[in-house]
């Protein structure tokens, strides 16, 4: 299984926002989206960082001003990518090791989309329950 293949159930809509836009507008479309991240794009739409919840929060406890500095104040500028060709357990252990919690997903250096681990965790699930169901359907009719 593929990133691609998760983004096809998923889909492929990506919330961004600009390196300008003040951190009040970033967790206006947090909330308005019911999301974890943002990518953030220049006026080409090209990503040039991500910035999460998290982000916000220690940043939050540290600067009282926080919400009206501009996004790219706190964003992460070293941006973590995906292709959709990239196998699900690979992306898995990259989350995990580079303790990312979402990855913008490019191809031919476009966004065209993200997938979050809670993502990765469903995908992985389910492929798994798919190959329990399998071999459970090929108990029974050997024992027929």
């Amino acid at each position: 299984m593929n990133i691609a293949t998760i983004l096809a159930t998923k889909g492929k809509k990506v919330i961004t926002v600009e390196p300008d836009h003040k951190i009040r507008e970033a967790v206006k479309l947090l909330v308005q989206h019911n999301i974890g991240a943002l990518v953030v794009v220049n006026k080409e739409q090209q990503p040039v960082g991500i910035i999460s919840e998290r982000d916000i929060v220690r940043n939050l406890a540290r600067h009282e001003n926080l919400l009206d500095q501009p996004v790219s104040a706190i964003m992460t500028r070293h941006l973590i990518t995906g292709i959709p060709q990239d196998d699900v357990y690979t992306v898995a252990n990259t989350m995990t090791e580079r303790r990312i919690r979402h990855l913008p997903v490019l191809e031919q250096g476009k966004l065209i989309g993200i997938v979050s681990i809670g993502d990765i965790v469903k995908a992985q699930r389910d492929q798994l329950q798919g190959q329990v169901d399998t071999l459970q359907t090929q108990i029974l009719s050997d024992q027929d």
